[in-house]
């Protein structure tokens, strides 16, 4: 008697899907999509693949250093400018005391090239030390516990994440951070968070629900 054909169908699943998020220590709005970040690839099983993007914030809304009892020091901005900044962080605050978040104004625009080469460093060294260097330089710039332009102290950060030997990576990371900001931009990024999926670009926190939603609704593929 002739068998009938058999398809089998192996369960070996098709890897998990990344995202690609753009972020900057500097950026407020970045800090506050980070947990949400996470939650979301707990929840759907992506992949994220995080990349610094360094924001020349001066280029769009001017430049200001502000004393510690909050006299403005030096300042290049025009009123339209001040307007937005004041209310970017009215907003900012009023989003972080939602999530139970410190987030307090920044004094002056602050260059974080050599703390986005320590998140390249702590990628390096595995996605728990990434997470808890990740974690430790947002809470603590935001809550003014940390220079983020002091490369010792992003050393320590480090070495407390479990990484060391941050000096001898540094000329080469900030290399790093200046091509893959580069090549962002050549991909159309312009602010962060930024979020790519299968090449379509999302900008802003306000898309992870829509993000979600089509990580959910991929089918998973089996191979066959």
């Amino acid at each position: 008697m002739e068998m009938p054909y058999l398809r089998i169908i192996s369960t070996a699943m098709a890897p998990p899907t990344t995202l690609i998020v753009y972020t900057d220590y500097k950026s407020p709005y970045a800090f506050l999509a980070k947990d949400r970040i996470y939650a979301l690839a707990d929840d759907t099983g992506a992949k994220i693949d995080w990349r610094p993007y360094v924001l020349d914030v001066p280029r769009y809304l001017g430049s200001a250093t502000v004393s510690e009892d909050g006299a403005v020091t030096e300042a290049d901005r025009n009123p339209h400018q001040w307007r937005r900044i004041r209310y970017m962080f009215m907003d900012c605050r009023r989003q972080a005391r939602k999530q139970g978040l410190v987030l307090r104004s920044t004094r002056k625009i602050w260059d974080s090239r050599s703390a986005a080469a320590g998140m390249l460093f702590a990628q390096r060294h595995g996605p728990d030390v990434f997470r808890r260097y990740h974690d430790a330089v947002f809470e603590r710039f935001w809550q003014r516990d940390l220079d983020i332009e002091d490369t010792s102290a992003l050393a320590d950060v480090l070495s407390e994440a479990g990484a060391g030997g941050f000096e001898a990576f540094l000329p080469d990371g900030l290399a790093e951070v200046e091509s893959i900001s580069r090549a962002a931009e050549a991909d159309g990024v312009f602010g962060v968070p930024t979020f790519i999926l299968d090449g379509e670009m999302f900008w802003g926190s306000e898309h992870l629900p829509d993000i979600r939603a089509l990580l959910r609704d991929r089918e998973p593929q089996a191979a066959l």
